[in-house]
């Protein structure tokens, strides 16, 4: 003997609901504006904090002390936070640590680069593009682009 009873009202409400919740997604990212300049001003603010591991990695290769050398780091980085929430400076880490003689030599303006830390994402996300995506888009161009998605509040 099963909950049968019980598995058609859970099941069924289950699908109502993924249903309000995707409604709600298509109804506010609908009319979303991405503005790439703001993009690149938060990569710019959060890049500098990324590399801070690879610096340490390599410093601690050479044979800096761990410890030491991540608490140096640690109060690098909360001086230059201090400075971007309290004055509305930029991110200062980089210099900081560019001008520190332990972790000078091993900050590296290639550790900058975004695309060094987004792994395959870029060849995922055409996969899904052409494989999931198109694919799906294909099937209801009858459509022509409208989904019944309203949300009523």
């Amino acid at each position: 003997l099963d909950d049968s009873a019980n598995r058609r009202l859970v099941i069924t409400e289950g699908f109502l609901a993924t249903d309000a919740v995707l409604n709600l997604v298509v109804d506010i990212t609908a009319g979303l504006v991405v503005h790439p300049a703001m993009i690149e001003r938060a990569m710019a603010d959060e890049m500098p904090f990324m590399i801070t591991e690879n610096v340490l990695m390599r410093a601690v290769a050479a044979g800096g002390d761990r410890q030491a050398l991540h608490e140096v780091i640690r109060e690098l980085s909360l001086e230059s936070v201090r400075r971007m929430k309290e004055e509305a400076a930029d991110n200062d880490l980089v210099a900081r640590l560019r001008a520190h003689p332990q972790l000078a030599p091993h900050v590296h303006d290639a550790d900058l680069d975004p695309a060094r830390y987004v792994g395959r994402a870029p060849e995922q996300v055409d996969e899904f593009l052409a494989e999931v995506l198109e694919p799906l888009l294909a099937s209801h161009a009858h459509r022509d682009g409208r989904f019944a998605a309203r949300v009523k509040v």
